[in-house]
């Protein structure tokens, strides 16, 4: 009981304390002393330290040092510090004083004033006097415990924190919290400590305990410490934000490959929070709100990434229903269910949780879901982090080639998803890597990548870095061309993602319907003709469109293609025969002509117009089914025809009172317009017209001549045209050929000629 009331009587009167070697050292208000005490008996030994504001001890036990009211700070064997007070820094090399100033000042200290080695006992020696003003810095004031014994601890549990010995610490900080249990310090101390321990849901109770105290503390300076720390509810907040945009691009619903249970989004986002990682992340943010975001995106898609199977369906698919609330590992391991079962081991032994099968991960039943996974499946397979090609028809040790043989190769949707993925890796039967490559990515290997290409006619530049848009439509149709689906409308929804649009999808509507919505949508998007490239039948959709994709296997309309040399010496030729004003006119009116407009199953296609003046069938077997007809239209050199319709016969002789036109569709690229995406390269190769001392408005104009005859030189090039027939309400309808038609002007100085352009409405 003596002891104890002696204690309370020091630390009371006590202005600083601090501890030496299981001894204690005090400096009192109104005594200028620092006095050194026995903890056993609490009497006065040794001798004591005069003219002394404040005392601090250095952390490797052996010099004090001292802040006096003369301005002084001093460094003693005994140890402690301050101008109005005095610390160590924690590696003991430097001292801080602070004043009444708001100022911290920081000094070196001197290396022969430093311990060798920690003193085993406290040993007196002269002070010294060190340089003053070093280095300060300015800072506002904090709040101070109101206990020199919390105070100690307090700074024996930072000195801990950084040295990272985290169950010490936490000890200290527990003692803090017992000494000032009104205080924030304590909790805000053992939060420190158990994030260092990594026990985060430890840590954020603790954070939640310190913002509790900071928002009822009665000192201002200490409730505005609140604002600079984030609730519990605000930092889940924030971490649910970051998660609903990771999800936003991830398939509606995951299996987890740890449990092999089949987790929706909210599933997925629970078992997020049980997690070290979410833990680590909300303990983080309440103590830290400047937290970058990227660090919080790092963590959450670390977390959320995925692993998708491209395959081909077999017989006894395992569907929604079959897995639902089931674990797929528990499962009787048989057809479908095997293949699932594996995927998910090989998804896990990769270090993904989560993994996507399009057959049992998608609710077939649920249309609005169904319609939202079909528009989505390209962007699912493009955020993958790994997609695994299941090549079921492949056995083991297979050499080069089974790749280019596998059904697998033959299917409609396989396309997207190959090249949707910047990651893939193809497996054979035995669910071993195909060609024995176990290199992470399989885009990567020059020879399976080549083998691709060979087998899809894909350039390989696409195969290994695809991006989806409107570019080059005529090629991607080719792709897909010899392509196969079950249900026949898939032809086209497997490729409403590599062109990068959304629509909706009607199961029923047959094949024609689905490939027209999607060709009118590039269109009317693009402006881009060269999806109207094809030979076959015409749609009911629309005429100017193909009836199947397999209309697209023939590659695009070959037309002769004119050198530099070649055009520059077909503009000397025309400046001679074709007038300034003729070849100005004419490229202002075709530079100024809308692009094609689709809409409602109506194509207003913009056209040079060629009257038919004269159809003539050619005589063949009785029973043919492709009928060749003799076509001579104005401005054109006679062509045949070939197409399994049969056309009205006439002449100008016998004429008829339905039109025929032979049309050039307008091509804005005929304008050689530049490439905005590479200024420097759209002229290359161009010669232009020399000028001495012309003016610039001379050189303007003669500029603008020579590139109106650059395009007359074009439009006397053969070109693919359409022959349309009027219907009775004035619109027309295309006749389709067994051949791509290809007409050639007959005089290209007949500007005239070329100069009728119309916007056809086309059914």
């Amino acid at each position: 009981m003596l002891n104890a009331a002696i204690t309370t009587s020091l630390y009371n009167s006590a202005k600083r304390v601090t501890m030496l070697m299981g001894r204690t050292l005090s400096l009192s208000w109104g005594d200028p002393n620092i006095r050194e005490w026995n903890t056993s008996t609490w009497k006065q030994v040794g001798h004591r330290l005069n003219v002394h504001a404040g005392i601090a001890t250095h952390p490797a036990g052996a010099p004090i040092t001292s802040a006096s009211t003369d301005s002084h700070v001093r460094l003693s064997d005994r140890r402690t510090l301050w101008t109005s007070c005095a610390t160590f820094s924690v590696d003991g090399k430097h001292i801080l004083s602070g004043g009444q100033v708001e100022i911290i000042s920081q000094w070196a200290v001197s290396k022969d004033a430093l311990p060798e080695k920690p003193a085993s006992k406290a040993q007196v020696s002269s002070s010294k006097i060190l340089a003053i003003n070093a280095k300060s810095v300015t800072i506002q004031p904090s709040p101070i415990l109101n206990s020199a014994s919390g105070a100690i601890y307090a700074n024996r549990c930072k000195a801990k924190l950084v040295k990272m010995l985290w169950e010490d610490a936490l000890l200290d900080a527990q003692k803090v919290i017992e000494l000032e249990p009104s205080s924030h310090v304590g909790y805000q101390l053992k939060h420190a400590a158990l994030h260092g321990a990594q026990r985060y849901s430890e840590a954020i109770e603790a954070s939640q305990m310190m913002l509790a105290k900071l928002a009822g503390a009665h000192v201002m300076q200490i409730r505005k410490l609140h604002e600079k720390h984030v609730s519990p509810y605000k930092a889940e907040g924030l971490i649910r934000k970051v998660i609903d945009v990771q999800l936003d691009v991830t398939p509606l619903r995951l299996l987890d490959t740890t449990t092999g249970l089949l987790c929706d989004r909210e599933a997925q986002i629970s078992a997020f929070k049980t997690t070290t990682a979410y833990h680590e992340l909300l303990s983080s943010m309440m103590t830290h709100p400047d937290l970058p975001m990227e660090r919080v995106t790092e963590v959450v898609a670390t977390y959320f990434r995925y692993v998708m199977l491209s395959h081909r369906w077999g017989d006894n698919e395992p569907l929604l229903h079959d897995i639902q609330d089931k674990i797929v590992y528990k499962l009787k391991p048989a057809g479908g269910l095997m293949k699932l079962q594996s995927f998910c081991k090989l998804a896990r032994h990769s270090g993904y949780r989560w993994a996507w099968v399009d057959t049992c991960c998608i609710d077939q039943n649920n249309h609005v879901e169904l319609q939202k996974s079909l528009n989505s499946t390209f962007a699912w397979y493009r955020h993958s982090a790994l997609t695994v090609v299941y090549l079921s028809d492949v056995p083991p040790s297979s050499k080069a080639g089974a790749l280019a043989k596998s059904d697998w190769n033959t299917r409609g949707w396989t396309v997207p998803e190959f090249l949707a993925p910047k990651t893939i890796r193809f497996y054979q039967q035995d669910w071993t890597p195909y060609l024995d490559d176990d290199s992470p990515n399989h885009k990567e290997s020059v020879e399976i990548m080549h083998e691709l290409e060979d087998a899809t006619g894909i350039d390989i530049r696409a195969l290994v870095a695809f991006q989806p848009g409107m570019r080059d439509a005529r090629e991607k149709l080719q792709w897909a061309s010899t392509r196969v689906t079950t249900i026949p409308e898939d032809i086209a929804y497997s490729l409403f993602g590599i062109f990068g649009i959304q629509l909706p999808i009607l199961y029923g509507e047959n094949a024609q319907n689905a490939l027209g919505r999607l060709l009118q949508e590039i269109v009317a998007r693009s402006g881009d003709i060269t999806a109207l490239d094809w030979v076959g039948q015409p749609s009911e959709f629309n005429s100017c469109l193909p009836a199947h994709i397999s209309s697209y296997a023939v590659p695009p309309c070959a037309l002769p293609h004119l050198s530099e040399g070649q055009i520059q010496t077909a503009v000397s030729s025309l400046r001679h025969a074709v007038t300034v004003s003729q070849a100005s006119t004419l490229h202002d009116r075709l530079e100024n002509v809308t692009a094609p407009r689709f809409a409602n199953c109506r194509l207003r296609l913009p056209c040079i117009v060629f009257p038919v003046t004269e159809v003539r069938r050619r005589p063949g077997p009785a029973q043919e089914t492709l009928f060749t007809y003799e076509v001579k239209a104005d401005g054109l050199d006679d062509l045949l025809v070939t197409t399994e319709e049969k056309l009205i016969q006439f002449s100008r002789l016998r004429p008829t009172r339905q039109t025929f036109l032979l049309v050039r569709p307008w091509d804005r690229r005929l304008l050689e317009l530049p490439d905005f995406s590479d200024d420097a390269d759209s002229l290359g190769g161009r010669s232009e017209p020399e000028s001495f001392s012309s003016s610039p408005r001379e050189e303007e104009l003669a500029e603008s001549h020579s590139r109106a005859l650059r395009l007359i030189a074009r439009l006397g090039q053969p070109f693919g045209a359409f022959l349309l027939a009027q219907q009775r309400g004035g619109e027309y309808k295309r006749i389709a050929s067994d051949h791509n038609i290809i007409a050639q002007v007959k005089d290209v100085t007949s500007v005239h000629s070329m100069m009728d352009m119309k916007t056809l409405e086309i059914l």
